[in-house]
């Protein structure tokens, strides 16, 4: 095959940009607290962790990333224990947890390992490079100018608060994109690898050692195009340089 130049699609959180691990960090918070609060009724964080993802998923099922979604779904948990052991809510504890959730999307920006000399070299070579992200537009455009991504991107920046299929599939139907020379890069097989293998294009998985489990999805079609799984996001430019040799 001619090395052709490819249209490459990149995600953004917990691709090039960490962004679970902040969350972690707000949820071992919550989890003391709630722990400490429904102490005397034997609820451990187990239970309060299994709760607050259910409801955290269903609630991104419904709304889409939505900002508001994440701390929600720790007032809702809280609620969801208080009824069943009896205990009164206090708006004080429910404003301390909405705050506590809303402070994520205050943490300051860190990028992946290799983000800079990646982007750098799959430009070198000639490729188009796309940036297509979940979230709110005011949120993401914040983390965007931070680590000065639209260097690469331009104005080829897609940002959707559902990213699924359809999303995607609006987003190829709006560029000059041959679905063969056409990839999709990231972490989630929800909401990355799955909706590229149903348009049609190609995909590499970028497996993280510890994944939120919303984006843990089986594979349940036969992938007809291309499908790589990498261990981090500097192996890219390498995978897609064999794939056209």
């Amino acid at each position: 095959m001619s090395k052709t130049s490819q249209h490459i699609i990149f995600d953004m959180d917990d691709t090039l940009i960490h962004c679970n691990k902040y969350f972690d960090l707000i949820l071992g918070d919550y989890f003391e607290w709630m722990t400490e609060w429904f102490q005397p009724y034997g609820v451990t964080t187990e239970e309060v962790r299994a709760k607050q993802m259910e409801i955290d998923v269903a609630g991104i099922d419904k709304l889409g990333f939505a900002s508001a979604n994440f701390p929600q779904s720790l007032i809702d948990t809280y609620h969801f224990f208080g009824r069943i052991h009896g205990r009164d809510s206090s708006p004080k504890e429910e404003e301390l947890l909405y705050q506590l959730g809303l402070s994520v999307y205050e943490q300051e920006i860190e990028a992946y390992p290799g983000m800079v000399e990646t982007l750098e070299r799959l430009r070198e070579e000639g490729h188009c490079l796309h940036l297509y992200t979940g979230g709110e537009t005011r949120i993401q455009k914040r983390k965007i100018e931070q680590m000065k991504l639209a260097d690469y991107f331009e104005d080829r920046i897609y940002i959707r608060q559902h990213k699924n299929i359809t999303a995607l599939e609006e987003i190829l139907g709006m560029g000059s994109f041959v679905r063969s020379n056409t990839w999709m890069i990231g972490n989630s097989l929800r909401t990355d690898v799955v909706p590229a293998l149903t348009a049609g294009i190609n995909s590499i998985y970028i497996k993280q050692q510890r994944e939120w489990q919303y984006n843990l999805v089986e594979l349940k079609q036969e992938p007809h195009n291309v499908l790589y799984t990498v261990s981090a996001l500097t192996e890219v430019p390498e995978v897609i340089e064999e794939h056209l040799t």
